[in-house]
Formats: structure tokens, sequence, C-alpha cells
């Protein structure tokens, strides 16, 4: 099991966010998490990469307790996060945002530097372009890029789609499959876009109110009013 949260519970100071939360990813799945605005998605990934420890329970990465492990820690075992909003550093160039992925897993000997350009082509268009200038999509593109570049075993990806034009987000989805068929990358990503969330995922966990309340197949994930059950406002 790639990985695996055992009735893992979190808060934000004393308020309460995640409730007793079980989720499994198997090696090489893609692996969605959905809900509306404020269930826990993001807060989720965050406790999986070390960001928010979690109050009770436990997660198990590659057989490994990683409970109390550091963020740092994590993502030099292989976990690799993009979070909302993208993240990248403005200032600097195409080339040196991705580049900065390259340290974070330094014992490795296996970077994707050149695979970088091969799956985002825009990206070695504008290699010496400044990121802030970039548009979404192309920002997101280059966040997954600097996530990918070391070569991590797992990728947490948090609302992929937000405030990107429909168009590269179908690009990013088909992307993140070819991805995952080429380098084994088990992906775990939350989703509020129905699109995306047929698009990528194997199967989806549905949250409400800071807990998982569902599991959905294939032959669900496929009924359009299954999902949006979860997703109406």
């Amino acid at each position: 099991m790639m990985l695996e949260l055992d009735e893992v519970s979190a808060a934000y100071d004393t308020t309460p966010i995640l409730r007793d939360v079980d989720l499994s990813v198997e090696e090489e799945e893609i692996v969605g998490v959905m809900g509306k605005n404020g269930v826990g998605k993001t807060t989720l990934l965050k406790t999986v990469m070390g960001l928010l420890e979690p109050s009770e329970g436990t997660i198990s990465y590659d057989g490994t307790d990683v409970t109390h492990a550091s963020a740092d820690e994590r993502a030099r075992a292989g976990i690799g996060y993009i979070p909302q909003g993208r993240d990248v550093f403005p200032k600097l160039t195409v080339e040196q945002n991705i580049k900065m992925g390259e340290t974070i897993r330094s014992e490795s000997d296996e970077t994707l530097y050149d695979q970088i350009y091969d799956y985002f082509p825009v990206l070695e268009e504008r290699a010496s372009q400044e990121a802030g200038t970039l548009s979404g999509g192309q920002q997101q593109m280059l966040a997954i890029g600097r996530a990918l570049v070391s070569n991590p075993d797992l990728l947490l990806l948090d609302e992929p789609s937000e405030g990107i034009q429909p168009s590269i987000v179908d690009q990013i989805s088909q992307d993140m499959q070819t991805i995952n068929d080429d380098l084994g990358t088990t992906i775990l990503f939350v989703e509020q876009n129905l699109g995306v969330i047929r698009e990528m995922a194997d199967r989806c966990y549905a949250m409400e109110r800071g807990t998982v309340v569902d599991e959905l197949g294939p032959s669900t994930i496929a009924d359009e009013d299954a999902i949006a059950e979860y997703l109406a406002v």
C-alpha cells in the first residue's frame, strides 16, 4: 500500500477539521477526493504532507509510519506536493523554478528534468521567462513540473483546475494520466471539478464535514449524477 490513513483527525488550534478519516491509495493508482468548499480536502493533503500533525490516527507511507515525520522528511522519502494556488516563485525563471525541485531528494540519482519539458513543451519555450508572467494554466504546469523533477513516488495535487480555463484543465488532466502511465507515479488529488474527477480518477472518495462518507469505483465515477450530489452547492 502506497498510502494509508487510519482514523486520522486533525485540527487548526482547537477547531476540528478532519474527523476519523480512513483512506488508502495503492501503488500507481490515481485516487481523487471530492467535496464542496470547506469540507477539509486541503487540510487532508496538508496532513498527508506533514504540514499539519494529526491529533489522532496514523498515516503510513510505503509501509512506514510517518504520522509524526516532518514535511521535509516526507518529501525526501518521495512525496511531492502541489498546493492550491500553484505557489511558484514569481521572480525566478521557469528553468530556475524547476531546478528548485531537484534539491528535494538530493540523494536520488534520478531527476526528470528533460522529461518535464517533454510533458509540458510550453515550459521549454518559456524557460527563461519569469514565472510570475505566465498564465494560470502555465503556472500550474510549472508547479507540477517542479514537483515531478525529483521523481516522487506519490504526488499530492490540490485543486488542479482552480482558476484555469477549461481547455488547459483538460490538457493537465491528460498529462497527469500520461505521467502516471509512463512513470508509475501514484497520484492523490482533491477536486471540485466534476470533469477532472471523471477524467483522472481510477476511484474517488467523497468528503462531507471533515470525514469520508463514500468511496466511488469506476462505474460510479462514470455516473455524473452520483458524483454531482457531493459537489452541489
